[in-house]
């Protein structure tokens, strides 16, 4: 029988029908249609909207790029049409990397955003974007990291866009922010706005992102330069003023855009300073512009309670690092007088009396606060008692189309059981009745090949370009391997890899299985048992002890690999960023964490790996303890403490390094029969099977938006409210 041909398309119809244009400017990816009705619902005077707000959003497009794959199905890298060619080229050559984020606050963000938009809800979202972004990492195996600062074109940026001005399209659109000197003299700044299209996986929706840019010459250089980095602190006055770039720059980027919203969600406190802007609006409908001088302390108090019905909070971590505090003095010298007196009432700090403390303004101005997960939530009640009565827990998820490799989503495409995973997590339930399928086990295991496969072929390429620049460049080498022949240096696929990626900060304890090495040498050794370690992640720039975490990691290399005669290789892979976080949640054999308990609020990579049917190992801390599901899904290890003083403490002394390392020696042995003996493989590949099962169905942002959604009040269609319910359905967060 012959094979029917496919339908002929219209490429260029079908281009034309990606793109679409308003008075701000020309897009591509979505309809003219599906433009309109976002931007309507935005805008609607019914308010039917929420607005965003993260001080980084990390959407990097080459880990998930809707619009390039839209090109790449149709089949066209071209087209005669000027406009259309231009469009096509650029997203299907463009750069794709928008460092905009530092880590797992920003990459959720993005999550979060996508998954709005699958399901359709009216969100707009506002951040900042730094022309000079977070910065790019070397590592030399002396020196350990090495800052640099990324060169990053926004304007050939695919699915970024400059906005002009309507009144004037020769000029992009700005909004004016006012900054004050100690003498209230009012200091102007401005920004112009970049709008970035989260579109979805079907090219129906999208949310905006709404960048705002003060690298403009109408700036003051200042203002510039603390605008240039992503979490520049340089000095805390720079902190300050980025903080207030963001917060002071949202009532003015909605209302030049004409967006509604009735709630503003603060991912983290970041952009706290927008509620002193409404508490300024609610007293100025009341005593018109003499407000600042009329208004008693119980004006602005009443205020603050009318501005908290539009808030609403979540708060990422317990560390106190995560938690913005100002000196009074530092923010004489940015906001204005009347804005320090509301500080005074709202912003009290009682351990450090000379400072506003943002957390406790955001805290004090909302509606509703939430955690990350069930465990933050106790150690946050426990941080804030003042406010435990309105802290719940909503734990995070990840987006699952962008974190499941390739090979994996074939292999779900594969089975009828877990038809409509795309768009629907929840079908992963039915990979409970694929356990004992044997074709579905055998294409497993060879996706799983496959995924490893492509991280070892990464890493042992790494390792040769290393060992070649050696040769070229002053930096050394990072990894003692680039230092031995290829043949004994190479990683081999199969191997048991076990993966590590995030930041480095002293409570992650990225060091703690290798506190003791003998020990671990030895459990390698006994059955000849090999293993690769795969590390990767930066340390702050000014985190010095997070830095000597990394310097640390490279020098244990070369006693591990000798001490184990070359059974275990520990690699650190430099340039940390979603592409290569994807690469490594996928292609590895389990994923570990290892912070101390209680300070990991929740963390998100395990549940990327938890994505792809890869076990954690993992202290039992933020999303693990609601992920751990009896040992199911992977193991556990470390001290269970108490959520007492000694807990939180961040103190080097109180880090429980001997306790928790001991733990995990212990429950090592097991690990490696599991995955090596033949008699216990089914136990291994049970618990990959089983975080589909359990994990990848909750920790999801579907989920986890659907929570979000409950709280914004939105009036929604019933159809998106139905699969709403059914995703809230999936776990129930502040149990």
């Amino acid at each position: 029988m012959k094979k029917k041909n496919p339908p002929l398309i219209d490429k260029d119809k079908a281009l034309r029908n990606m793109l679409s244009t308003d008075k701000f400017g020309e897009y591509f990816g979505v309809s003219q249609e599906i433009l309109d009705k976002v931007w309507k619902d935005l805008t609607s005077p019914d308010r039917n909207s929420t607005t965003y707000i993260s001080m980084e959003i990390g959407a990097d497009i080459d880990v998930f790029n809707p619009v390039r794959r839209r090109l790449l199905s149709i089949d066209t890298t071209d087209s005669t049409d000027s406009k259309l060619d231009y469009f096509t080229k650029r997203f299907l050559y463009g750069p794709e990397k928008i460092p905009n984020y530092s880590g797992g606050l920003g990459v959720l963000a993005g999550d979060t955003l996508k998954s709005f938009a699958d399901c359709k809800i009216p969100v707009a979202a506002i951040s900042l974007l730094y022309k000079k972004g977070y910065f790019s990492q070397l590592v030399d195996s002396k020196i350990g990291q090495i800052v640099w600062s990324p060169e990053w074109h926004p304007e050939i940026t695919p699915s970024l866009y400059l906005l002009k001005d309507p009144k004037n399209p020769g000029k992009p659109l700005e909004i004016a922010v006012p900054f004050f000197d100690r003498k209230d003299r009012k200091i102007m700044t401005y920004a112009k706005l970049w709008l970035k299209m989260e579109i979805n996986d079907n090219l129906d929706f999208f949310v905006p992102q709404i960048l705002l840019d003060y690298s403009t010459e109408s700036s003051p250089d200042w203002i510039q330069e603390a605008a240039e980095h992503l979490y520049d602190s340089t000095s805390e006055k720079i902190k300050a003023i980025q903080r207030r770039l963001l917060g002071a720059g949202i009532i003015p980027a909605m209302n030049i855009l004409g967006i509604t919203s009735k709630t503003i969600h603060l991912n983290e406190q970041h952009g706290v300073v927008v509620v002193l802007h409404l508490i300024a609006e609610q007293l100025h409908k009341k005593y018109g512009d003499d407000y600042q001088l009329q208004s008693s302390n119980k004006d602005i108090t009443d205020a603050a309670g009318e501005v908290a019905k539009q808030i609403v909070y979540t708060i990422h971590t317990p560390v106190k690092a995560g938690h913005d505090r100002f000196t009074k003095s530092v923010y004489k010298e940015l906001g204005h007088s009347f804005c320090q007196r509301v500080l005074l009432l709202l912003a009290e700090d009682k351990d450090f009396p000379e400072s506003y403390n943002f957390t406790s303004l955001a805290m004090t101005v909302n509606r509703a606060t939430n955690s990350v997960s069930r465990l933050h939530k106790e150690v946050t009640k426990k941080q804030f008692s003042q406010f435990a009565d309105k802290i719940t827990a909503i734990t995070n998820g990840v987006h699952h189309l962008t974190w499941i490799s390739d090979a994996k989503a074939e292999l779900y495409d594969g089975f009828a059981e877990l038809d409509d995973w795309r768009q629907d997590p929840s079908a992963f339930t039915n990979a409970q009745l694929l356990l004992d399928n044997k074709k579905f086990i055998t294409y497993f295991e060879g996706a799983m090949a496959k995924d490893n496969e492509t991280l070892i072929k990464y890493v042992n390429e790494m390792l040769v370009r290393h060992r070649n620049q050696m040769q070229e460049t002053w930096i050394d080498p990072p990894n003692f391997l680039s230092h031995l022949d290829e043949i004994e240096s190479s990683l081999k696929p199969g191997v048991f890899t076990i993966g590590f990626a995030r930041r480095f900060s002293t409570y992650k304890r990225a060091d703690l299985i290798f506190e003791d090495i003998d020990a671990l040498a030895e459990i390698i050794c006994k059955d000849s048992t090999a293993v690769n370690f795969i590390f990767a992640g930066k340390a702050h720039p000014s985190d010095e002890p997070g830095k000597y975490l990394i310097k640390m990691i490279l020098d244990c290399q070369k006693e591990l690999f000798t001490k184990t005669n070359g059974l275990a290789k520990l690699v650190f892979i430099p340039g940390y960023d979603m592409q290569i976080a994807k690469m490594m949640v996928a292609g590895v054999h389990a994923w570990l964490n290892s912070p101390k308990r209680p300070l990991e609020a929740s963390g998100t990579s395990g549940m990327k790996a938890a994505m792809n049917g890869i076990p954690n190992i993992s202290i039992m801390d933020g999303w693990w303890e609601e992920g751990y599901q009896n040992g199911k899904t992977g193991w556990k290890f470390g001290y269970e403490s108490a959520l007492d003083e000694t807990a939180l403490s961040e103190s080097q002394d109180s880090l429980f390094y001997e306790e928790d390392s001991i733990s995990f020696y212990k429950l090592f042995p097991k690990i490696l029969q599991a995955f090596y003996d033949d008699n216990h493989r089914h136990k291994y590949i049970n618990k990959c099977v089983m975080n589909l099962v359990l994990n990848a169905t909750k920790f999801n942002t579907h989920r986890m938006t659907a929570e979000y959604v409950s709280r914004y009040n939105l009036n929604l269609p019933p159809a998106t409210e139905k699969i709403l319910k059914k995703f809230r359905g999936l776990h129930k967060s502040d149990k």
